[in-house]
């Protein structure tokens, strides 16, 4: 069973940093592209950033310059570091991979269930 786990999350003050982390565990044979969503408070949950197989970035445009995504292959290991961070980055950020459990099955994408992350003013 494949889990994804985020981490790193916490209370955080304006202009401040801070790295989450998203491990992938379980039996599978390949994971493929991974990102990560937030969902604030009213809002409808939304990209944040996502690496493809090939290393490709795509950044939502609010965190363009400030949040950095990367990937530990080895690890199995995602992670979204977060500079200049500002009340309006409050939110649950979730991580999210597409896994491949055997080479008989086609790849499913995975969530995790989120940490969450508040920035005060």
């Amino acid at each position: 069973q494949v889990q994804l786990v985020e981490s790193g999350g916490g209370l955080v003050q304006s202009g401040g940093s801070l790295r989450l982390s998203c491990v992938v565990s379980g039996s599978f044979v390949s994971v493929g592209a991974m990102g990560w969503t937030r969902q604030r408070p009213g809002k409808q949950r939304e990209l944040v950033a996502r690496v493809r197989s090939r290393n490709t970035t795509e950044y939502a445009e609010s965190v363009k310059g400030r949040f950095t995504i990367s990937k530990d292959v080895a690890k199995n290991t995602l992670y979204l570091q977060m500079t200049s961070l500002e009340p309006a980055d409050t939110a649950v950020y979730y991580c999210s991979a597409t896994v491949q459990e055997d080479t008989m099955s086609v790849p499913n994408i995975y969530g995790g269930r989120g940490t969450q992350v508040t920035v005060s003013s």
